[in-house]
């Protein structure tokens, strides 16, 4: 299974974008934990949110809390992170992929798998 991100794009500071995540082979997105991560070139991918299989329970990284928003809609087999208050730091490349054990507290980029392409998400004026 391999996770694909998309609705990245250009917006303004203090503006917002929702990007989705879908899957594609294997089993449904519905029935894995999911989480998305950003890096930049020359930086190690970070940590943003993660969310576990039924949707109520959410993980954000400090930088992004009270800003980004993950959530789920599993009828539509879908994984979303709301953003919101973009600053020119959240500049990235957008990744959602999924958690090996199951476990929505890991952050580590290792303990995910199925990573897709990303979508580049810009913030300038």
């Amino acid at each position: 299974v391999q996770l694909q991100a998309c609705g990245g794009g250009l917006v303004q500071p203090g503006g917002s974008l929702r990007l989705s995540c879908v899957a594609s082979g294997g089993r449904p997105i519905s029935t894995y934990v999911v989480g998305w991560f950003r890096q930049v070139p020359g930086k190690e991918r970070e940590f943003v949110a993660s969310i576990n299989v039924s949707g109520r329970r959410t993980n954000h990284a400090d930088a992004v809390k009270g800003r980004f928003t993950i959530a789920r809609d599993n009828a539509k087999n879908t994984v979303y992170l709301q953003m919101s208050s973009l600053k020119p730091e959240d500049t990235a490349v957008y990744y959602c992929a999924i958690n090996t054990v199951g476990n929505f507290y890991q952050r580590s980029p290792s303990d995910y798998y199925g990573w897709g392409q990303g979508t580049q998400v810009t913030v300038s004026s």
